[in-house]
């Protein structure tokens, strides 16, 4: 298998020589550039085609938010994985409707991050109970749903799609919602992908975002067991 080609963003010097450090000792993740700014991240996209982008949100020139959405327009499209803060939960709220496949805290373990760029290289997204927890206080301040005719789009869903769609947006994981439901986790990955394809999702991340837009799954509401 080819490394993961990776592309880090962010205006600190040092961070990105920790993370380039912290990257190196993995032979599958290849280290192909460094960018900045945002809108350096976006000319290096174009010329190195990296796997994964390892942005930082707030930068000058052009923001991580601003970077990402430009990013993800473009072909081929690179993954896009956030470095925030807990304190940045409106530039992270920003960034994955922009498109960012998923987030990881700066203070993150060196193992955790490997895994997390395999994860979105994979194809997969990365969105942790904390982050959809940013998503629900993000919706409850703006007074509810942020589209009120995106619940229309729930109407292509069978009733057991809408409950999966519900679980995800509640923040679990593919073998959680294969417990809760009683069903096999394979099961819940065709279902996943079913969801993701009707309502023309680009991954788990939008589709928390939508279970909110939509009102599917409502603030203060909690997964069952949690």
């Amino acid at each position: 298998m080819k490394p993961r080609r990776v592309l880090l963003v962010d205006d600190d010097d040092l961070m990105r020589a920790g993370l380039r450090a912290v990257l190196s000792v993995d032979e599958s993740i290849e280290v192909v550039g460094e960018a900045g700014d945002g809108r350096r991240a976006v000319a290096l996209c174009r010329t190195l085609h990296p796997d994964v982008v390892l942005m930082d949100i707030r930068m000058p020139v052009l923001d991580g938010m601003a970077a990402t959405a430009e990013i993800v327009s473009a072909e081929p499209t690179p993954r896009v994985l956030i470095l925030t803060t807990f304190s940045d939960d409106d530039y992270v709220f920003g960034a994955l409707r922009a498109g960012a496949s998923g987030f990881v805290l700066k203070r993150i373990q060196p193992e955790q991050l490997i895994a997390a760029i395999h994860t979105v290289a994979e194809g997969d997204s990365l969105l942790s109970p904390s982050v959809t927890r940013m998503v629900v206080d993000r919706v409850a301040r703006d007074g509810g749903p942020l589209d009120p005719a995106a619940g229309r789009r729930l109407l292509v869903l069978t009733p057991r799609e809408r409950d999966v769609l519900e679980l995800i947006g509640r923040g679990l994981s593919n073998a959680e919602i294969a417990g809760t439901l009683v069903v096999e986790e394979s099961t819940v990955k065709t279902h996943v992908k079913r969801i993701l394809a009707k309502l023309w999702l680009r991954d788990r991340v939008q589709a928390v975002v939508l279970a909110y837009e939509t009102g599917l799954v409502r603030p203060g509401e909690r997964a069952p067991g949690r």
